[in-house]
């Protein structure tokens, strides 16, 4: 069980995350000077019903497991850049069906963050105090 004091470090980043952005349960633990990703998730999984638990997701980019479709509307609404599984690139006439493919998305969940783009940089006032 991971103590008091992890579980408070790992709530109090994962508060601080801005809308439409992204960590892994890695870069969360990297945030709080540990290398233990599996003890954040299951801080999450334990302990995050109350903070903005959709920001924080595995390092392939899926939503956390389980909550695709709970997370979705989250994600519209803050902006947060996501892929629909199979989409097309951008740019192509094939793209031009993406309300399509996002309402896909939000009937089958199938869709990851893209982590590109949503990902917070290791220069976010977040990782301030880790020397990376």
């Amino acid at each position: 069980m991971p103590s008091a004091e992890f579980v408070e470090a790992v709530l109090d980043v994962v508060a601080r995350i801005p809308e439409g952005r992204v960590m892994t349960y890695g870069d969360v633990g990297i945030a709080i000077g540990s290398d233990a990703p599996r003890a954040v998730g299951r801080v999450m999984a334990l302990y995050g019903h109350a903070s903005p638990w959709w920001r924080v997701v595995p390092a392939s980019g899926n939503p956390p497991q389980g909550h695709s479709v709970l997370a979705l509307p989250h994600y519209l609404d803050e902006g947060t850049p996501i892929r629909v599984t199979g989409a097309p690139r951008a740019g192509t006439a094939a793209a031009a069906l993406s309300a399509e493919l996002t309402a896909r998305a939000a009937q089958t969940g199938e869709y990851r963050i893209a982590l590109s783009a949503a990902r917070l940089p290791y220069t976010h006032e977040i990782f301030g105090e880790v020397a990376l």
